[in-house]
Parts: structure tokens; sequence; C-alpha cells
């Protein structure tokens, strides 16, 4: 399984309500070292389409290519 280091601040900050506007509030010491590794396992199986800046498509290569041409091997 890949694994991904996503950005610091999606751990350190949270963002919420108070009053009437959203205020983003620290939630860790400013020297508190951070890591935010993420990863999908979502099985295959229970993924039926995908949804791009392109488009909507099937959950296979050749509907992929379809929305991204530029990347069809020649």
């Amino acid at each position: 399984i890949p694994i991904e280091q996503r950005g610091d601040d999606e751990v350190r900050y949270a963002r919420g309500w108070l009053g009437d506007q959203i205020e983003q509030v620290r939630l860790t010491p400013a020297d508190s070292p951070t890591a935010n590794y993420a990863f999908d396992v979502t099985p295959r199986r229970l993924i039926t389409g995908l949804i791009t800046e392109r488009g909507i498509c099937q959950a296979d290569a050749e509907s992929v290519l379809e929305l991204y041409p530029e990347h069809r091997r020649p």
C-alpha cells in the first residue's frame, strides 16, 4: 500500500464556528513536530466510478483514458 505524506497543517490546526464566523485554531504547541501520513485501502471491487475535473467515468483504464487521451500510449 503506497503511503503518502500530507501537509502538516492538516493535523496542526482545526477550523470551526466561533460565534458567527469560522475560526482556525492551532491544536499543537508551536515547537511540536508533526507528521501526517495517509493511505487508501478501499477495495477495488467497491469503486465503480471516478469523478474528475474532466467528468465522470467508469473505474477502468479505458474509461479514464477517454477523459485523458493525452496519456494514451502510442
